[in-house]
């Protein structure tokens, strides 16, 4: 139960920096920020709903309790990652350079995955 603990905090701690990070980055305009939506085709203003969309995701993730809460956050996390893949392979971008967005999917999936693992050993 130990090694199990201890993986899905790895795996979630990681999932919660990255995106944290992703959504305090693009809560304010950014010339990048713009430049970048502005290639996928999405409006800045998309870029700052899933910025609170994330936060939100991470208080969930991150409050004791409500498993189906925790559910819909993962979910919410892996819409948008697979979103931001999805819409830069459709603006012409190689899928090498959404390679930080498919590591987080495997954060997402690994703490997913722990998250139900640890659950069964607690029942």
């Amino acid at each position: 139960m130990k090694t199990t603990k201890i993986t899905y905090w790895v795996f979630t701690i990681l999932l919660v920096v990255m995106m944290l990070f992703s959504a305090l980055a693009s809560l304010r305009p950014t010339p990048d920020g713009i430049a970048m939506m502005q290639h996928i085709g999405y409006p800045y203003n998309v870029l700052q709903l899933l910025s609170v969309a994330k936060i939100l995701g991470i208080i969930a993730i991150l409050t004791p309790g409500f498993p189906r809460l925790k559910v819909w956050a993962y979910a919410g996390f892996t819409f948008d990652l697979c979103g931001a893949i999805y819409a830069g392979l459709m603006a012409g971008d190689s899928l090498s350079q959404w390679t930080f967005v498919i590591a987080g999917l495997v954060l997402v999936f690994g703490s997913y995955i722990f998250y139900h693992r640890l659950r069964k050993l607690k029942a």
